[in-house]
C-alpha cells in the first residue's frame, strides 16, 4: 500500500502538503487533487482531510459537504474537460490502493477503450433468489 517515506498514509502526506499534488478545490474538511497517475488526464481525487478508512467511516455531518462537492467535481470534470461523461466510484478495502476514504472522477469519453463492467457476472438462481440477498441487506440496514 502506498505510503510516505515516513510511513504515513500518502494521502493524509497530501493533506499536510508534505506530498505534492495538484489541488483542484479545497474546504475545511476536504481535498481535491488530480491523480498523479490518472486512468484518464483530468481524473480526480475527493479525499477528507481526517484520515479514514471507508465510506461508513464518514462522519454524518460530512455527508452533504463530502457528495455536495463530489456532485459538483463531476459536473465541473465533464463541462470543463468536454468529456462526454464521467466514472464516479469509490472502492472500500478491496482495489482501494490507498487506505484513506477517497472518491474517483474520472472523465470518459466514448470509445475511450475503459471496459470497466465486464468482470465475471452472477444472476440470481431459484437456490439463490435476489429476494434471500435482499433481506440480508435490510436486516443489516442500520439507521
Amino acid at each position: 500500500m502506498p505510503r510516505s517515506e515516513d510511513g504515513r498514509c500518502v494521502f493524509c502526506a497530501v493533506v499536510a502538503g508534505e506530498t505534492a499534488a495538484t489541488v483542484v478545490h479545497e474546504t475545511g474538511d476536504l481535498l481535491a487533487f488530480l491523480d498523479h497517475k490518472p486512468l484518464f488526464r483530468g481524473h480526480v481525487l475527493l479525499v477528507p482531510k481526517r484520515h479514514l478508512t471507508v465510506l461508513s467511516d464518514l462522519p454524518a455531518a460530512l455527508l452533504p459537504d463530502f457528495f455536495g462537492l463530489a456532485q459538483r467535481l463531476e459536473r465541473a470534470v465533464e463541462d470543463g474537460l468536454g468529456a462526454d461523461g464521467s466514472m464516479v466510484l469509490i472502492n472500500n478495502v478491496i482495489s482501494q490502493s490507498v487506505p484513506h476514504l477517497h472518491l474517483h472522477v474520472i472523465p470518459r469519453r466514448h470509445k475511450d477503450g475503459l471496459r470497466f463492467w465486464l468482470g465475471p457476472r452472477e444472476k440470481y438462481t431459484a437456490e439463490e433468489p435476489a429476494e434471500t440477498y435482499a433481506e440480508k441487506i435490510r436486516s443489516a440496514l442500520t439507521s
